[in-house]
């Protein structure tokens, strides 16, 4: 049972710690390109921040039947 146990878990370290290394190495260098990001051009990161909690565009209506436009919108005129 010992030797079983032996065996899983050195290929679990075989498999899972270069994939674990790899993970880490391209999240740091992903956080590292975006600290120069934002190093390099502070005035668009603050748009984006601001950006990120402006709410949505309202949602567009539909004209009223006295509108002057409907009749071109609606093709019948």
């Amino acid at each position: 049972m010992a030797d079983l146990l032996e065996k899983i878990f050195g290929f679990a370290l075989i498999l899972l710690l270069p994939l674990v290394v790899v993970g880490g190495a391209l999240v740091t260098l992903f956080a590292v390109g975006a600290l120069f990001d934002a190093l390099d051009h502070p005035k668009e990161v603050r748009g984006r921040i601001e950006a990120a909690f402006q709410r949505p565009p309202r949602p567009p209506r539909m004209a009223g039947p006295d509108h002057y436009y409907q009749p071109y919108w609606s093709g019948r005129g």
